[in-house]
C-alpha cells in the first residue's frame, strides 16, 4: 500500500511543481514586457549610425556620435518594424524620421500614414517624400484637427504622445512620448488607427488628394 500513496505523493509535488515554474515564468515574461517615457526636448547628436547610411564610411559630421538621446531612443523603436508601421501624426516634417520610415519601406515593411489635411502640404512636410517612394498615406478630411501623434510597430509595440514628428518639436519643445507593449493600450490605437484609415478612404470620401 505505499508505494501508491508515494507514486500519488511525487504527483502531487510534481503538478505543483509545474504550476509554480509557469508561475515564474508568467511574472518573468510580465516584467520583460517593455514599457518607456521619453522626454524631449533631444539633445543634438548624429543619427546616421542609426539609419544605416554609415555603415561603410565613418561620419564626419560636427555633430556627437555615439550618445545616446531621446531622437535615438525613439528611432530605435521605429526601425525595430520588421512586418508593419501604422502611424498616424498631425504634422511631420522631421527629416530623420522621415528616412527612418523610408528605410522601413526599403525593407519591405508595410507603411500606412495618415496625417491632417491642412498640414500635408506644408514648407517642410516629408509626405511629398513618403508618397513619392510609394507608401500609403491618406488625409484626415473631418472638419477638425487629425490631433493624433501616435505609431503602431508591428501590431505590438505603441509609441504615443505629446510629439509631432517635426524638428521643433524634437529638439525645442518640451514634449513627451510614451513607448509600450501592453496589449490593453496597443489594441484600443490599433482600432483607432483602422477606423480613422476606413473613415478616410479615397474612394469614399471622393478626396482624391489624400490618396
Amino acid at each position: 500500500m505505499m508505494w501508491p500513496v508515494k507514486v500519488l505523493g511525487f504527483s502531487v509535488l510534481a503538478g505543483v511543481c509545474v504550476e509554480l515554474l509557469r508561475w515564474v515564468r508568467g511574472r518573468y515574461k510580465a516584467r520583460k514586457i517593455l514599457n518607456e517615457v521619453i522626454f524631449f526636448p533631444s539633445e543634438m547628436a548624429c543619427v546616421e549610425h542609426l539609419l544605416g547610411l554609415s555603415s561603410s564610411y565613418p561620419c564626419y559630421c560636427a555633430l556627437p556620435h555615439g550618445v545616446e538621446t531621446s531622437l535615438s531612443r525613439l528611432l530605435r523603436h521605429i526601425l525595430s518594424a520588421t512586418l508593419s508601421l501604422d502611424l498616424c501624426v498631425f504634422a511631420f516634417s522631421n527629416m530623420d524620421l522621415c528616412r527612418a520610415v523610408l528605410a522601413l519601406h526599403k525593407k519591405g515593411v508595410v507603411i500606412r500614414v495618415l496625417s491632417d489635411k491642412d498640414y500635408i502640404a506644408i514648407s517642410g512636410s516629408q509626405i511629398g517624400p513618403l508618397r513619392k517612394a510609394g507608401i500609403c498615406v491618406r488625409c484626415d478630411v473631418g472638419s477638425v484637427y487629425m490631433h493624433h501623434k501616435f505609431a503602431v510597430v508591428d501590431g505590438r509595440l505603441l509609441i504615443t504622445g505629446s510629439l509631432n514628428w517635426t524638428l521643433t518639436a524634437v529638439q525645442g519643445n518640451v514634449e513627451n512620448l510614451i513607448v509600450t507593449m501592453e496589449p490593453e493600450l496597443v489594441k484600443p490605437f490599433i482600432q483607432e488607427f483602422n477606423h480613422l484609415w476606413e473613415t478616410n478612404d479615397p474612394a469614399r470620401t471622393l478626396s482624391p488628394n489624400c490618396v
